[in-house]
């Protein structure tokens, strides 16, 4: 059995986009700046950046547009999708972006505070109908002037 299981850690290139469907539906899209760094054979630093897109929905996606904000280190972890469109001009293109399940501050360059919102019924938490469900954290940045990550 294959699984399709993506964790990527990076900064966000722009504050999430939130987005309602047209029946109310929640819908946020993130863009993060993920970095890679190595030594090439001589020694010398060599980096690149990808810059990798994704999509959450319902209250995932309020939350993350209320806590989360552009330059913040974050952690995603979801599901590779690949997309496919003809142009006006009658051009295929294609994307793979991530199909976001969980969305998060990454701690190791900063703090959190956790609220939680209260639950708006319905889903798949079993019989604990009144129970209230964890939100996305809200970050608070607190770097010294020498340890920013970018």
């Amino acid at each position: 059995m294959a699984t399709n299981t993506v964790t990527i850690i990076g900064n966000l290139v722009e504050d999430p986009e939130l987005r309602f469907t047209g029946s109310g539906v929640a819908m946020a899209r993130i863009r993060c700046a993920v970095n890679r760094r190595w030594r090439d054979q001589a020694g010398d630093w060599q980096e690149e950046t990808s810059f990798l897109g994704g999509t959450l929905w319902r209250e995932a996606a309020e939350n993350a547009a209320e806590s989360l904000q552009k330059g913040m280190r974050v952690i995603v972890t979801g599901r590779l999708e690949q997309r496919s469109w003809e142009t006006q001009d009658g051009e295929k293109r294609s994307v793979v972006e991530i199909s976001i399940d969980e969305l998060g501050p990454s701690l190791r360059w900063a703090t959190a505070t956790v609220t939680k919102t209260q639950r708006q019924g319905g889903g798949d938490w079993g019989d604990n109908a009144s129970s209230s469900v964890p939100a996305a954290p809200v970050a608070r940045e607190s770097y010294g002037p020498d340890e920013a990550p970018f």
